[in-house]
């Protein structure tokens, strides 16, 4: 028989390594996710270099196979497929996740990759304010402080690229206008979306695959429609038909953090301004989870009074 601590010791390295599979299955994703997006939207297909313009398309293309995929997760789990929440707050959801993504996919035609990735992390703004109207929390003058510093070194990578960038949509400064424009709407929405997740999730006991397929269900048609109405439907249709490999792409993108791949492989230089901007980002939410860190771990008095009041402490 086998003892408890050899069990204990079995079921920690099963937990680990589940955990090492998680997270570079998660992150080896999102590299490839990041790479296919730019290059899908930035960059031409075929002989006569024609560029992918039809962003609603890749996200019905991408929400069409989730959906899919989420229902299937539900039946071999063989749980329900009725709504727990109303309908109509799935489809809130889906709106704001609708111009989220379409949002994102128009901003990499005047900004890069590695420009968009790093000012996600501005993202805690917009989450902060809505965390404020919906869910009535309240956040301390530190949470601003590092908010402000994060949207500074943003700023300042934005602002200070190392040259001109060679996107064929970025021909004037009105045009990065408007990408900037697109990354505030992105992160906007985004903020609004993962908020408003949060509290389906604690108002009802909902499930994630649950909220996973009737938000992407109602974003499928929500797209479609989108698509038929602006008359991109067919000639985004026809464009995968002629480049096989813009079609590949957007497979590969709907089944499925790197700023320094994309940077080497598309040529992306930082400047020094940059480089200052993305240490001031990381640097600000290195030292807020740093902080947060060392205000939980109790003082050394606590911990000894701890340890002696312990009863498992006392057994020799």
């Amino acid at each position: 028989m086998a003892e408890p601590s050899t069990m204990t010791g079995d079921v920690r390295e099963k937990k680990i390594w589940k955990g090492v599979f998680a997270v570079s299955g998660i992150m080896i994703t999102l590299v490839i996710y990041g790479v296919l997006q730019e290059k899908i939207m930035r960059f031409p297909y075929g002989v006569n270099k024609e560029y992918f313009k039809y962003s609603l398309f890749l996200v019905f293309c991408n929400r069409i196979t989730t959906s899919t995929v989420s229902a299937g997760v539900l039946l071999a789990s063989k749980k329900a497929l009725d709504p727990v929440a109303p309908v109509y707050k799935y489809c809130l959801i889906s709106v704001s996740n609708i111009l989220t993504t379409t949002c994102q996919y128009e901003a990499l035609k005047y900004v890069s990759f590695p420009v968009q990735t790093l000012a996600k992390c501005a993202k805690m703004i917009p989450v902060m304010i809505w965390g404020t109207c919906i869910m009535q929390k309240r956040y301390k003058g530190f949470d601003y402080l590092v908010a402000f510093l994060v949207t500074l070194g943003c700023s300042i990578f934005i602002l200070f690229p190392a040259g001109t960038d060679f996107s064929p949509y970025n021909s004037g400064r009105e045009n990065t206008v408007w990408g900037i424009s697109l990354m505030i709407g992105y992160l906007g929405f985004d903020g609004f979306t993962s908020t408003f997740q949060d509290k389906l999730f604690k108002g009802y006991d909902m499930e994630i695959h649950n909220q996973i397929f009737y938000t992407t269900v109602c974003s499928c048609l929500l797209s479609l429609t989108g698509l038929v109405l602006q008359g991109h439907l067919l000639p985004a249709i026809e464009f995968v038909h002629r480049h096989s490999d813009c079609f590949l792409d957007i497979v590969l993108l709907s089944t499925l953090v790197s700023i320094m791949l994309s940077c080497v492989w598309f040529s992306h230089p930082l400047s020094w301004e940059q480089w200052i901007g993305a240490v001031i980002v990381f640097g600000s939410l290195y030292m807020k989870n740093f902080t947060k860190t060392a205000t939980q771990r109790p003082p050394p008095s606590e911990q000894t009074q701890t340890r002696a009041s312990s009863p498992v402490n006392g057994i020799p």
